[in-house]
């Protein structure tokens, strides 16, 4: 009997695998803030989510003859707070940073000694008004309640690192790890009892292990949801994912149902790309020979517009230019006032608009409320709601009598964000409203429209792209592509510079926030070269201007522009010079060779000469300086950041003489291939080359001599490729090539770029395959992380980055080579 069980569960396991196409679903991908995901194989099976894991909620239903089907989410869960923790409301707080004597918990033990503060405490007085500067943090709050609670009570609290808390002088939590964002803990029978009418205390203890420090809780009770009424969940029969598009496939009882998740980022149409709009398309028919009776809801949260679920929003219907639409932003409307990483947009204006013609009733309404009407078959929901917290923007669509025939309708959901970033102490307006002229109810009524239009560029370009990918890396190559392409352009805002240049602005998800960061450009390069290089330059416009503005004056590129989304000049703590010296001149060099002239690195000529000078005299053999693998640490006499200085100064060599300046072509190409002859000795370590010139004992990939190949720069002889892949190949591990011999942690973005260094298909495909596996298999459901740990599929804290763009990598390197 063991051995059947386990024998099902491998079978179920393979099941799994199997229906799992991605780590997580882009539904909504626009920007850093427009971007909405479902972290489920099934799509009515969880909450929809921001990027970050913050609640977003979408919801769908369809009522056949009165019964009702889910297919889209699940509402927010609804809390009722008892303690607010400070991202709802600032609090005293009394705390210590001694071990205090005796029972510190309790609620009659006497903190008079105890220093006084407000809300979180931590290292960051952005987010903490409680100073936590040492290891250890004792805090005390106190609170009253009128009466015993009756629901489910919660403890409410993030951490960094570890927490413990008490409730009355009863433990009621103890975890030993960093816990970033809010998260809600049932705290059963323990905690409720624990509670008292009159005067209670909430006492934590919390452990900084090292870097930034954090700790906020407090208390609340669960709201009754929709759970509290009759929904049946649809049957999913189906899902495809495609670079634009997430099509669903239900079974609704006697009905059939499509859905489709759009966002046409096209980048050949760059008002189409910077559009803020998606569609949800559904198509119904009957699926028994019969008539029904059928309605189409779909709700959206007002938590799209807010960083916090406590923010005032308000809300309105209105009629436009053949469209019935609902609006909602907060009333505070603090603009391009929040930097950071785990955040928000809590500025501007979400929408929800259909069609007039489809005689919709849209209302707005608390959670739940309109779906609870649709239920019971009500028309309550026809009185809206004006202002209020978490909100749901809700849309009916009836149907009427439907048969065999299938029915088509589509759902517009849009974010006007008013000011995207701050640019050098100018605020912009997102591209599409450049001169402040738009409006956003014209960007609905252009998207209804062309709505057919584009959904056939998209599912033509979806075509295309899938072909092209197998074409060059076969099918496991093309899903990795298709997983990637909305993440790396999400992850992005277009807008333009006040001197009218083209700005395509990154956010460093994840990794620190950071705002057109040079080493997460490098790798996401390859999507953008081979799909709109002006996109490229885009990214690169940025630290040009920097430096040649004068305010960045050091000989080397700068890392960042700032935080996302004020990009007013570098704030990462360090710089990086060979790094990003190397990456602006292999991507400038890139960029003329995707549009076969170098009439870009003209205008920037004397700034990449400085960036190439800096390269010849520090380059060959790095000092102890970080390279974008800055988690890895600093680390001097890198190989592999020899490498990118090498090809940098090979590919300013071929810049000069694509603009005729021969002697210079001439002095550093030769310059170029003889720090390659001097490379391949002193980093030679018998069957492969080594992570730093000193150490023969260590490895690493040696993923930036892919550009040599890409570029067909001719530095390297074949047979280096050649060992490191054959190297490579000894080195996997069930999730992934490692990253270098000191850990066994990777990054996929590389991994894709040493597989391109292949000869073969078939090593190619080994390499990547681990790849996909751990896409497949990782634990954690969230946009994918680029990097994480290969022997278990664990992501190491980064998500929904745009460096997944790398990917494109042999696609971009077939391409071009049939230029020539």
């Amino acid at each position: 009997m063991k051995n059947l069980f386990l024998i099902v569960l491998f079978i179920n396991s393979i099941v799994l695998a199997q229906e799992r196409k991605a780590p997580a679903y882009p539904l909504v991908t626009h920007d850093p803030y427009f971007s909405i995901w479902s972290t489920s194989d099934t799509l009515n099976a969880v909450t929809t989510r921001h990027w970050t894991g913050t609640e977003q909620s979408l919801t769908g239903a369809v009522s056949v003859d009165g019964k009702v089907y889910s297919f889209l989410g699940k509402e927010e869960r609804a809390y009722t707070t008892i303690l607010p923790a400070s991202d709802e409301k600032v609090l005293p707080v009394s705390y210590t940073s001694n071990e205090p004597a005796g029972d510190w918990t309790a609620v009659n033990f006497d903190d008079s000694q105890w220093k006084a503060a407000s809300g979180a405490a931590g290292s960051n007085p952005a987010d903490a008004n409680t100073p936590w500067d040492n290891k250890d943090i004792w805090i005390r709050r106190t609170f009253n309640i009128s009466k015993q609670s009756n629901g489910r009570l919660f403890l409410k609290i993030r951490h960094d690192d570890y927490a413990t808390v008490y409730l009355n002088g009863r433990q009621i939590y103890n975890v030993q790890k960093f816990v970033g964002k809010y998260t809600y803990v049932p705290l059963g029978g323990n905690g409720i009892n624990s509670l008292k009418p009159g005067k209670n205390i909430l006492a934590i203890h919390a452990v900084n292990d090292g870097g930034p420090s954090s700790v906020d809780a407090g208390l609340a009770t669960e709201q009754e949801g929709q759970d509290a009424f009759k929904i049946i969940p649809a049957r999913q029969k189906s899902f495809e994912l495609t670079a634009t598009q997430s099509i669903y496939k239900f079974t609704c009882g006697t009905v059939d149902l499509t859905v489709a998740f759009t966002s046409p980022l096209l980048m050949n149409n760059l008002n189409l790309l910077s559009r803020p709009i998606s569609y949800i398309s559904t198509t119904v028919n009957a699926n028994d020979g019969k008539t029904h009776n059928v309605k189409i809801y779909f709700g959206a949260s007002t938590r799209l517009a807010t960083h916090t679920p406590y923010q005032q929003v308000k809300a309105q219907k209105y009629n436009s230019a053949g469209l019935s639409i609902l609006k909602a932003g907060t009333v505070e409307q603090p603009v391009l006032k929040k930097t950071g990483d785990d955040v928000r947009i809590d500025w501007g204006y979400m929408y929800v608009a259909v069609p007039s013609e489809y005689k919709s009733v849209q209302s707005v309404t608390a959670p739940g409320a309109a779906l609870k009407s649709l239920v019971s078959q009500s028309s309550n929901t026809t009185a809206s709601l004006t202002k209020g917290e978490g909100l749901m923007l809700n849309t009916v669509i009836p149907l009427g009598n439907v048969s065999s025939k299938v029915q088509e309708q589509f759902i517009i959901l849009g974010y006007d964000d008013l000011y995207s970033v701050q640019y050098f102490n100018n605020n912009l307006r997102p591209w599409w409203n450049n001169e402040g002229k738009e409006t956003m109810e014209s960007q609905l009524t252009t998207a209804a429209k062309e709505y057919r239009s584009v959904m056939q560029q998209c599912t033509a370009f979806d075509r295309e792209l899938y072909t092209d990918a197998v074409k060059s890396g076969g099918e496991t190559y093309a899903k990795l592509c298709v997983i990637a392409y909305r993440q790396a352009i999400s992850a992005h805002k277009l807008v333009k510079s006040k001197d009218n240049e083209i700005l395509f602005l990154s956010k460093e998800n994840f990794s620190n926030g950071s705002i057109g960061t040079v080493d997460v450009t490098y790798p996401s390069a390859p999507l953008f070269l081979l799909y709109n290089p002006d996109l490229l330059k885009g990214m690169l416009n940025g630290i040009f201007h920097y430096s040649e503005s004068g305010k960045w004056n050091k000989d080397y590129a700068a890392h960042d522009l700032g935080t996302y989304p004020i990009a007013n000049g570098q704030t990462y703590g360090g710089d990086m010079p060979v790094e990003e010296s190397g990456n602006m001149l292999i991507l400038t060099a890139a960029i003329a060779k995707a549009e076969g002239n170098a009439q870009y690195a003209k205008k920037h000529w004397k700034t990449l000469t400085t960036w190439a000078e800096y390269l010849s005299n520090e380059g060959f053999d790095p000092a102890n300086q970080l390279s974008t693998d800055d988690f890895a640490g600093h680390l001097a006499r890198n190989a592999n950041l020899s490498v990118k200085a090498i090809v940098a100064l090979g590919g300013y060599g071929m810049l000069a003489d694509m603009l005729g300046y021969k002697d210079v072509a001439v002095k550093y190409t030769a310059m170029a291939k003889d720090m390659a002859k001097r490379w391949m000795v002193i980093a030679d370590a018998g069957d492969h080359y080594a992570l730093t010139f000193n150490d023969k004992n260590t490895w690493s990939q040696k993923y930036n001599l892919v550009w040599d190949k890409v570029l067909k720069l001719g530095l390297f002889p074949k047979e280096v490729y050649n060992k490191e892949v054959k190297f490579y190949l000894t080195k996997q591990n069930q999730y992934g090539l490692p990253l270098d011999s000191r850990k066994t942690y990777t990054k996929s973005d590389w991994i894709l770029w040493s597989a391109t260094l292949a000869d073969n298909r078939n090593d190619f495909e080994s390499l990547i395959a681990p790849v996909y596996k751990y896409a497949l298999e990782t634990p954690d459901r969230v946009p994918l992380s680029d990097w994480h740990e290969t022997k278990d599929a664990k992501r190491q804290n980064f998500t929904a980055r745009s460096v997944v763009g790398a990917f494109y990598i042999k696609i971009l390197e077939d391409k071009l080579a049939g230029k020539e």
